[in-house]
């Protein structure tokens, strides 16, 4: 299937495979997916999503399989309706139909989001659903151990010193915060991540997890997109949940809510808090690597699909968020 079609007849299938007598009337599309493209189906009944997951021989991550798994063990497992409800799948065609989430994004976060935040990382991980969370795949880039979180950190560090793509819009002014800012930054902080192989506690996680993926209706947050999700490190949850740049959470609401989510862990002990501590700044560094992947071939490839806005456009605005987000760093 051409995603960027996204057929009406796709959806017709994955809607008779969901057991609805109905047939879809129109697809719209809806603005702000940065991986995939996710569109409306206006219908008899209530209106439903189908997805299109970007998909490239350079970037093996499922993430079809991934949100599947994820939504399938948070419905059935966990009984949580505080997502999307996953209604069919079509691997070949790299799409799925979920239900409509109504609401908009919250302008800023506040202290009553991030406990709600912390009691869905609590749900996720009851004792009951303890045995469905075991099936759940590593999540993306999953961490076991402090040995991995900086070998992951240092893989992306490598990658934008290597293999900046030398034809990108600013790929001069890219490479030399990469050369001058970034690496002389990790170097500092790698020194203070002893790089200890003994595995670490696991929990279901979200990944990739903030407000810039969830929606507020009626004071009620859903929470959207799980293509990175699986089994991970609580402290990488953690700390992705306050270094993410999109929809950024006060720093003041950190400790309540590592203290939360560690607690309904049963992990709220001066060791684990401190593990959080020590990964936080490094977090902060990693998201930066994250914001300079525009300059990267296979990654620009992705935006492409999922946004279509001009590449010049992205890279001169993921420039500028990564000088920022270095400079808070240094000044952390």
């Amino acid at each position: 299937m051409r995603a960027e079609a996204a057929p009406i007849e796709v959806a017709s299938r994955l809607m008779r495979e969901a057991g609805l007598a109905d047939a879809p009337r129109a697809l719209a599309r809806l603005a702000g997916g940065r991986n995939n493209r996710v569109y409306r189906v206006e219908r008899e009944g209530p209106p439903l999503v189908i997805k299109c997951y970007h998909h490239d021989a350079r970037d093996p991550r499922d993430r079809l399989g991934a949100e599947w798994a994820f939504l399938r063990y948070a419905w059935d497992a966990c009984g949580l309706r505080d997502v999307p409800q996953p209604l069919a799948a079509e691997p070949a065609s790299h799409t799925a139909l979920y239900t409509f989430v109504p609401g908009g994004r919250i302008a800023a976060a506040e202290a009553r989001h991030v406990e709600t935040a912390a009691r869905f990382v609590g749900a996720l991980n009851t004792i009951a659903a303890r045995g469905g969370a075991e099936r759940l795949a590593p999540a993306s880039e999953a961490c076991f151990s402090l040995a991995a979180h900086a070998e992951t950190i240092a893989r992306r560090v490598t990658r934008l010193a290597t293999r900046l793509d030398p034809s990108a819009p600013y790929a001069e002014a890219a490479a030399a915060l990469v050369h001058e800012r970034l690496v002389p930054a990790w170097h500092r902080l790698a020194h203070g991540l002893a790089p200890d192989p003994a595995p670490l506690p696991w929990c279901v996680s979200p990944s990739d997890f903030g407000f810039h993926n969830a929606l507020e209706s009626d004071g009620r947050l859903t929470f959207l997109d799980f293509e990175y999700a699986g089994r991970d490190d609580p402290a990488k949850l953690i700390c992705d949940f306050f270094c993410q740049p999109e929809l950024p959470v006060q720093r003041a609401l950190y400790p309540s809510f590592r203290d939360a989510v560690l607690t309904a862990l049963g992990l709220d002990t001066t060791q684990h808090r401190a593990r959080c501590d020590a990964l936080l700044p490094a977090y902060g560094l990693k998201w930066v690597c994250i914001m300079l992947n525009e300059f990267l071939v296979a990654d620009a490839a992705r935006r492409d699909f999922a946004e279509g806005q001009d590449r010049a456009s992205r890279c001169a605005m993921q420039l500028g968020k990564a000088g920022a987000a270095l400079d808070r760093l240094h000044d952390t």
